[in-house]
């Protein structure tokens, strides 16, 4: 005769159902892992290679609008009495060892930091991975319209106002020191700061998740730091680091209500969706793959 485990206590189910309820209710089941490393790993490259081929597209018509809009910039701070940018690299320029410090974090952070925060999110708090990596794609994202709807050029290119860029002042290492690696980028996308951006939301988490002190206390410093830096090198106006700063804080409040509190159809219709376009990716890889296992055959 078949055996058949006993029963649960009624009031052990009931605490299961609930833990059920609460899970539908709050986050989904799906979030708290992280999604397979190949996939992210092909995903950022494929975001970041069109994230960066757009703001060079993004650049058609010309100068002029963006140092128009920097005039606007200007005199919009004038206004707010928070044009602090031209002191600040006055200032950054009479210690010239630390305006070199400067120009090698700006090429540097802004890659390095955020990538190293992504990858330790992904390994060690994989429950928070997927809403904070769409707050960020998301924020970017975004950001694209803002380049291409109000192209502005940022204070080191306007030497009629005072600005000196340190990095050719002091033939100094920096992300614009050659004319190649100017001509790969867009100059005119500062409106808003991803530098601000990104860097908020890298404080943001490390203060959020991080359990060290230490740890926390580097997640206050590294966005302060990185706006004195955009500010003092001339890379960007107050205006623009605060939207950026606004853009990172708004992505960050919609990803998380989206993964914490969305309501149930809309979630069980974005799992079906996601499953979907994971599944087509894995597809697309292995065809690839097997494609080149059979060109690589004799």
């Amino acid at each position: 005769m078949a055996q058949t485990a006993p029963a649960a206590p009624r009031g052990q189910t009931d605490q299961a159902r609930a833990g059920e309820r609460a899970s539908v209710a709050g986050r989904w089941p799906r979030a708290l892992t992280a999604p397979p490393v190949w996939r992210e790993l092909l995903l950022i490259a494929l975001f970041y290679t069109g994230y960066t081929l757009t703001r060079i597209v993004l650049v058609q018509d010309g100068t002029a609008p963006a140092f128009r809009h920097a005039d606007q910039i200007l005199a919009a701070e004038r206004f707010l009495g928070v044009d602090v940018e031209l002191g600040l690299n006055h200032m950054l320029l009479q210690v010239p060892w630390l305006a070199r410090a400067a120009n090698v974090f700006y090429a540097t952070a802004h890659f390095a930091v955020t990538l190293g925060v992504v990858v330790w999110v992904y390994r060690y708090r994989p429950q928070d991975y997927r809403w904070l990596r769409t707050s960020i794609m998301v924020a970017t994202g975004v950001a694209l319209l803002g380049f291409w709807l109000y192209p502005l050029a940022p204070p080191r290119f306007l030497h009629d106002k005072g600005f000196i860029d340190p990095v050719t002042a002091l033939h100094s290492l920096g992300l614009y020191a050659s004319d190649a690696s100017g001509s790969l980028t867009n100059q005119y996308a500062a409106m808003p700061s991803m530098h601000a951006g990104w860097a908020l939301w890298c404080g943001f988490v490390v203060v959020r998740l991080a359990t060290r002190r230490w740890a926390q206390v580097l997640g206050v410093l590294y966005p302060a730091t990185t706006v004195f830096v955009i500010l003092s090198t001339a890379n960007h106006y107050v205006l623009d680091a605060v939207a950026g700063i606004a853009l990172i804080g708004a992505s960050l409040g919609a990803a998380w209500l989206l993964y914490h509190r969305c309501p149930a159809v809309v979630r069980l219709r974005y799992e079906r969706a996601a499953g979907a376009v994971g599944s087509l990716t894995a597809r697309v890889w292995r065809d690839a793959r097997q494609g080149a296992a059979g060109q690589s055959a004799p």
